[in-house]
């Protein structure tokens, strides 16, 4: 047994030394998924080129950034999933940041997906204290699952007490084991545990430490603003920053997000040295009607976005795409209108839509003729980094995005 326990704290200085190393020296582990990919794409220049960078050395990418950490197989917004973001080279991680009961800011994709991303109805003390409890579905009636735990439901203290999972829930399920063990077959079960959640603070201190740069999100709040009766969005939007403030991280390496352009608004005017990096997640792609190749749909345009002081711009992957008369993947007039304007833009989400054998899903919608096997997500990060000339792609696996950064001399 003591022979036992030596191992196990060898082994755990030697992890510690391991990930103090790699973040000072910027070197990167990518695994070998992207060699996977490379080797299915159809012969030509850009198969060639890929496989002409098979022997690294990688390293950290700014291109390259890391949705919800790395979270194809690491349960989101955890510490291990932010560790394996920054060891596969992602240059910037994302917090989504939202609040608890008492106020405190804490990194969860939605204000109210505790129930599919942590083991909360598992507790039954936690459970209890769910919006919505969990309801079980009934085939007959045609019934589906159901629950809503939020992390407003929690004090910070309670919070802590829960351990992330793979987002998954069972429409199906008659039991809150059967709703809780539904991860996708393309994903995995293998990281989740410990699943280690984290508030804001920690975050910033553990991506500091890792040597990566932030991009949070402000997460646009489940219950009725001004919260508790004196809690405002322009408090929330506030305290976001005042984390990073606080924590003495420089505005050059923080990124604030948001799809609320008035937040984008409020960082411009009251936190103009960190509001300058601000990045607007354009959600008018979700408005019926939206059409990339049709300015009059997405309005405001580009013009009076940049006149407000917004500089970086966030569509989607498929807002940013069409296909040209020739057939191929090229730009959308949305991508042209927003280059032209001097916006930069940043896009999402790669290694995201499971197996691309059908199109790719969401994420693709706009090129989903194009879109037939796994590999053709280089085919589309190639395009949006030589064509459209985006300045970062957030990925679920950002292996992916740091390779082809690394092969195409970005940095």
């Amino acid at each position: 047994m003591r022979l036992v326990g030596v191992v196990g704290v060898i082994a755990c200085i030697l992890s510690s030394i391991s990930t103090v190393s790699l973040a000072g020296s910027g070197a990167a582990q990518i695994g070998p998924r992207p060699f996977f990919l490379v080797d299915q794409l159809e012969e030509g220049e850009l198969k060639t080129k890929l496989q002409s960078c098979f022997a690294g050395p990688f390293k950290s990418s700014d291109f390259s950034i890391g949705h919800r950490g790395a979270s194809l197989q690491f349960p989101e917004h955890t510490r291990e999933s932010y560790a394996a973001a920054a060891r596969m080279g992602a240059g910037l991680v994302e917090c989504d940041v939202t609040f608890t009961s008492d106020r405190a800011l804490v990194c969860r994709h939605s204000q109210c997906d505790l129930q599919r991303t942590t083991n909360i109805l598992e507790i039954p003390a936690l459970a209890a204290k769910c919006s919505e409890p969990f309801v079980p579905a009934d085939r007959a009636a045609g019934r589906k699952a159901s629950a809503k735990c939020c992390v407003s439901d929690l004090t910070l203290s309670e919070f802590r007490q829960l351990s992330g999972k793979m987002d998954a829930a069972n429409p199906w399920a008659e039991t809150v084991e059967e709703y809780i063990d539904s991860t996708p077959s393309w994903r995995t079960d293998l990281y989740s545990h410990p699943g280690q959640l984290m508030t804001l603070d920690e975050n910033i201190a553990y991506l500091e430490e890792l040597g990566v740069k932030h991009i949070p999100e402000l997460k646009s709040p489940a219950v009725s603003m001004p919260y508790d009766g004196d809690f405002s969005m322009a408090h929330y939007a506030q305290a976001m920053i005042d984390a990073y403030k606080r924590a003495g991280v420089p505005p050059k390496d923080v990124y604030p997000q948001s799809f609320d352009l008035d937040v984008i608004r409020y960082w411009l005017q009251n936190e103009p040295d960190y509001g300058k990096q601000a990045v607007y997640l354009d959600g008018r792609a979700g408005r019926n009607g939206f059409d990339p190749n049709d300015p009059q749909t997405w309005l405001p345009s580009m013009e009076s976005l940049y006149a407000d002081g917004l500089r970086i711009i966030a569509p989607p992957l498929w807002v940013l795409l069409t296909v040209g008369p020739d057939g191929n993947i090229v730009p959308s007039a949305y991508a042209r209108a927003a280059k032209s304007t001097g916006l930069d833009i940043v896009t999402w989400t790669l290694e995201r839509s499971g197996s691309m054998s059908k199109g790719g899903g969401w994420y693709y919608q706009s090129i989903k003729d194009k879109i037939s096997k796994d590999s053709d997500m280089l085919v589309v990060l190639d395009v949006l980094a030589k064509d459209v000339g985006v300045r970062g792609v957030f990925s679920d696996w950002p292996a992916t995005t740091t390779f082809y950064a690394n092969c195409a001399g970005l940095d």
